[in-house]
């Protein structure tokens, strides 16, 4: 388990994590989200004790991380894939790990089997694919079959079989009763992957409950409906105070009433339904809603330029 209590950390004048108070569970994968500098990669640093913070504190299993006696069996963690020797091999890269931190040689080859680079094990990693680096990062942090896993973007470069790898990997380390704690922009991900949701923005904690409950608090329910009677059946909603939004010619995407309330309406008024279903919001769009306020870089839109200025030059 870790724990953070009043979690602070200031660069000068900038306050890039702001008391930030939270507790990842063991048996879950917890998600950590958050637009660009929202402070999540430092608070991974400080959870490791890579920055020290300049208010609160953070303990694993109680404890803070430097005083572990073997931090390697104990916390995983893959927060930059690139932190490897470039001349040297996948099997050596594992091998110096295991012999500084007391492991047992035989880790080496059981690890570079789980993440699917045994066949160039012997290989010197500067010529690794972004997503074998990642993969060999991911072998990294399991290499003390540890209780406790870190991974900052972890999908990073890796290929559909590999995303579904690390995905299931991640679940099955969860069943097994280990913490995962997960930092990652994708948000399919994220929502295929997840239990827990942390989401932070401006380095304040701004929501911290299950997927569901993320994305049912921060996203309307919509209703489709098709019916070859749209334009009718939209007229009788309206009365109810209802919202509609055409979908094509035929269907309707209705908010403000449940989908009961429009099939009884219907029925009543002896309107055809051909389809009535609920549209569930992704985890994307509730994110998207709840951070639109939190965003730190804003881009232009290619081909629009922005507002012409009131002043003008001479």
């Amino acid at each position: 388990m870790i724990e953070a209590v009043g979690l602070t950390k200031r660069y000068g004048d900038r306050l890039a994590v702001d008391h930030l108070s939270f507790t990842i569970q063991p048996g879950q994968v917890t998600g950590f989200l958050g637009p660009n500098g929202a402070g999540k990669s430092t608070t991974m640093r400080m959870i490791l004790g890579l920055d020290t913070p300049s208010e609160g504190h953070v303990t694993i299993d109680g404890k803070p991380f430097a005083t572990m006696d073997n931090p390697m069996r104990e916390v995983g963690a893959l927060l930059d894939a690139k932190a490897i020797h470039g001349g040297r091999s996948a099997y050596n890269h594992l091998l110096c790990l295991a012999q500084t931190n007391n492991l047992p040689k035989r880790r080496v080859g059981e690890v570079l089997e789980l993440v699917g680079l045994s066949e160039v094990a012997r290989k010197r990693s500067k010529g690794f694919s972004l997503g074998m680096g990642q993969r060999l990062g991911i072998a990294s942090a399991l290499l003390g079959d540890p209780k406790i896993l870190m991974f900052d973007e972890p999908v990073n470069g890796l290929d559909p079989e590999g995303i579904l790898w690390i995905r299931n990997l991640m679940k099955t380390l969860a069943a097994e009763g280990r913490t995962v704690f997960v930092s990652s922009h994708l948000m399919s991900e994220m929502e295929n992957t997840a239990d827990h949701l942390l989401v932070i923005g401006r380095g304040r904690m701004i929501a911290d409950s299950t997927v569901q409950e993320f994305i049912d608090q921060n996203s309307e329910l919509a209703i489709r409906v098709r019916t070859p009677e749209a334009t009718k059946l939209a007229t009788l909603l309206a009365t109810t105070g209802a919202t509609t939004v055409p979908d094509g010619d035929t269907a309707l995407l209705v908010t403000g009433l449940a989908m009961d309330q429009i099939g009884d309406l219907a029925f009543d008024n002896r309107i055809r339904i051909h389809e009535l279903a609920p549209l569930q919001a992704s985890l994307e769009e509730a994110f998207m809603e709840l951070t639109k306020d939190s965003v730190e870089f804003h881009a232009a839109v290619p081909g629009i330029r922005p507002e012409p200025s009131l002043e003008t030059t001479k």
